[in-house]
């Protein structure tokens, strides 16, 4: 079997905010951005790896949530507890510093050596979704 993984979803209630951390933070590139004002699906991936990619999407823009529904998701989201990502580098403390400096997310944890074996930070976006980056071996 040939499988593999495509796309991620997290979602966003800032488009500008999303590109802002996602784009000029982490460097990501911007693979497409469809929508308009805050009902954009943006997609980011990043460079040299065209087959992975994070789709930012706005949770309102579901037609199938009811009022209820997407009240619990902004209060999850704003909580942070929501959305979720991991992602690795070869250079986790320049990442650590890059996103950092940018003052586009919220440092959660900063390198830590994981008693599991794993080196680690994490940050929230400003969607408030939890992005965790661990150092590659």
């Amino acid at each position: 079997m040939d499988i593999s993984i495509h796309s991620s979803m997290l979602p966003h209630d800032d488009p500008d905010a999303a590109l802002a951390f996602y784009r000029d933070t982490l460097g990501f590139e911007v693979r497409g951005d469809v929508g308009q004002d805050q009902i954009r699906w943006i997609t980011v991936g990043p460079p040299g790896q065209p087959n992975t990619s994070i789709v930012l999407f706005p949770p309102a823009g579901n037609p199938g949530l009811t009022d209820e529904e997407r009240r619990t998701v902004a209060e999850m989201m704003a909580k942070g507890t929501f959305g979720q990502v991991n992602l690795a580098t070869h250079d986790l403390d320049q990442v650590f510093e890059r996103v950092q400096a940018g003052d586009a997310g919220e440092v959660v944890q900063e390198p830590t050596d994981q008693p599991y074996g794993v080196r680690d930070c994490a940050f929230r976006d400003p969607a408030g979704n939890m992005v965790r980056i661990q150092q590659l071996a």
